[in-house]
């Protein structure tokens, strides 16, 4: 058995063209839907990814800026360009790239963030409504939630699955538990200090791995015909970009799974997007029907 690849690129493609559309109509009537990156140092990965995500926002017609400090920034420094921005109306969606220098507190800085245009989906607000399962008002962390829209493009049941996540992140791991219970999954989530990583694995019917640990995940540790969505971005020595998950042996096990890269990251970007834009329909006062909304908030 050889898995069939979820190919989250063509994914992230598809999406990109659909809010290509819901941009043009927000044009239509005056409204930009805009984006503000905010990014501190000068590490070399976060300017990356910072470029990928203005690149997308130009493609499908949102006005991305990008806001950068120097590694020595006073918190308070940070916080007045938050503020200033909350302020903005053509700002409608607002991150800040992690990870930020140790001297900066990361909680009162993304607190300042105003709830509406927390398009990461990382204020206590937009956390506390996923957990109680008001996916239709909240904007849900961009990983985790390109992650169900894989799983909906490729029509796997969620309902009634054993799902495990391997990681527990606030970024991606907790959000990703809430996000396959509110489905109907039953879930267990693992981390660094779970025994015996392989015995919860191997039970898996979807298998969601953002451990950050290169080949963690190997085919004896999952169950034939599995899901398995590997979120781990790792860099090797050698130059080499691969998962959390053995790809090239797991593949002969698994049913489904996806590739590093090409897989999980491009939906990423592509969610964050579709938040901003959802962000400028809000203004505006028309939101667009979004089937992963639906689908969070348990509604049919």
């Amino acid at each position: 058995m050889t898995a069939q690849v979820i190919d989250g690129r063509a994914v992230a493609q598809a999406v990109r063209i659909e809010l290509r559309e819901r941009t043009r109509r927000l044009r239509a009537r005056g409204i930009v839907p805009g984006l503000a990156v905010l990014i501190v140092g000068d590490d070399p990965a976060s300017a990356v990814y910072v470029r990928q995500k203005t690149r997308a926002c130009e493609e499908v017609g949102v006005h991305a800026e990008v806001h950068a400090f120097p590694a020595d920034v006073a918190q308070a420094v940070v916080v007045q360009r938050i503020r200033e921005l909350n302020d903005d109306p053509r700002i409608h969606g607002m991150i800040v790239q992690l990870p930020l220098p140790a001297h900066l507190e990361i909680r009162p800085i993304l607190e300042s963030i105003a709830v509406a245009k927390d398009v990461d989906g990382f204020h206590l607000y937009n956390v506390g409504a996923l957990v109680i399962g008001h996916g239709d008002s909240v904007f849900p962390p961009c990983t985790p939630y390109g992650v169900m829209r894989l799983l909906e493009h490729a029509g796997i049941a969620i309902e009634g699955q054993n799902a495990v996540v391997v990681g527990a992140s606030n970024i991606v791991g907790k959000p990703m538990g809430l996000m396959l219970l509110q489905r109907g999954a039953t879930v267990s989530i693992c981390h660094i200090k779970t025994r015996d990583l392989a015995q919860f694995t191997v039970l898996a019917d979807i298998l969601v791995v953002a451990a950050g640990c290169p080949n963690l995940i190997r085919p004896d540790m999952v169950k034939p015909g599995a899901v398995v969505i590997d979120v781990g971005i790792n860099r090797l020595p050698d130059g080499r970009v691969v998962g959390d998950v053995d790809f090239a042996s797991v593949k002969d096990k698994a049913g489904f799974i996806t590739p590093v890269p090409g897989g999980v990251g491009p939906m990423t970007v592509a969610m964050l997007i579709r938040n901003t834009v959802r962000a400028a329909e809000r203004v505006a006062g028309s939101i667009e029907p979004d089937e992963v909304e639906e689908a969070l908030s348990g509604e049919p």
